[in-house]
C-alpha cells in the first residue's frame, strides 16, 4: 500500500466536513441556549395559557351570578357530577331567568337572538385542554375536589380567566398530594369553604374514609 493510500485511510470523515466544522461548533454552543429557551417557553404562562381571558359574546359575570346571587355552579354546568365534560349551558338555561329579568337589556341581545333562532351562543372555551388529554370532571368532584381547586375564585370574576397552569406537572402534583384539595362532596361548589383546622390533615382523613387513590399511570389521562 502506498503512503498516499495509508494517509487517506487515516481520515474518519470525508474532506468536505472541514467546511462545515465552524457551523457544527456554533450549533454546539447554541444548543444549550436553545434547550433552556425551549423549556422556559414550554412552562411559561403564555404556553400554559395561565391568565387566559378571552372576550365572550355575552358579558356574563360570574361575580354577579355565582357570587352576589349565589347560583350554584351545577345549575348551569349540570353535567359535572355525571360526565367527563362540564356542559356549557344551553340558551334555555339563561332564558329561565332572563325571559322576565332584564328581558330587554341590550347586553342580552345575543341571548335573545340565540333563543329565537335556535342557534347556540358562540361561547369561547376558557379551560381548554389539549386533545391528547382526557379529564373527567365527575371523577374529581364526586371524590371531593372542589371547583375552586382548579378554577380559582370564580365567584369573584366578572370575566372568567384561567387561573392555574393546568399543565401535566400541575395535575401530577395534586395526584401525588391530593389531601389539601379534598373536601366534603356537599361543599364542592362552595367557593368560601375552608377546612376545619389543618386542610391537609382533614383531607387525608376524607381520603382514607373514601379510599381515594389517585393514579399516576399515563393511560389515565392519555388514552
Amino acid at each position: 500500500m502506498s503512503l498516499k493510500s495509508k494517509q487517506h485511510n487515516l481520515f474518519l470523515f470525508p474532506r468536505w466536513m472541514n467546511a462545515v466544522r465552524p457551523y457544527i461548533a456554533v450549533g454546539m454552543l447554541l444548543a444549550p441556549i436553545y434547550a433552556v429557551a425551549l423549556i422556559y417557553y414550554a412552562f411559561s404562562p403564555t404556553t400554559t395559557m395561565a391568565r387566559y381571558m378571552p372576550e365572550q359574546p355575552v358579558p356574563y359575570s360570574h361575580a354577579l351570578h355565582a357570587g352576589d346571587l349565589g347560583i350554584d355552579c351545577r345549575y348551569c354546568h349540570n353535567t359535572v357530577e355525571y360526565g367527563a365534560a362540564a356542559a356549557i349551558p344551553p340558551t334555555q338555561v339563561c332564558m329561565n331567568c332572563h325571559a322576565t329579568i332584564r328581558a330587554t337589556s341590550e347586553k342580552l341581545a345575543v341571548v335573545r337572538e340565540s333563543f329565537e333562532s335556535g342557534m347556540p351562543i358562540p361561547w369561547v372555551r376558557v379551560h381548554d385542554l389539549p386533545d391528547f388529554v382526557f379529564f373527567n370532571h365527575s371523577a374529581h368532584v364526586n371524590r371531593g375536589v372542589g371547583c375552586r381547586s382548579c378554577h380559582g375564585r370564580i365567584d369573584r370574576m366578572d370575566t372568567v380567566y384561567q387561573e392555574e397552569r393546568l399543565s401535566m406537572g400541575w395535575c401530577l402534583g395534586c395526584h401525588r398530594d391530593p389531601d389539601p384539595n379534598i373536601r366534603p362532596v356537599a361543599s364542592i361548589t362552595d367557593m368560601t369553604w375552608e377546612a376545619p383546622g389543618d386542610a391537609a390533615r382533614f383531607g387525608a382523613k376524607l381520603r382514607e374514609e373514601k379510599q381515594i387513590q389517585p393514579s399516576e399511570d399515563c393511560s389515565v389521562c392519555h388514552r
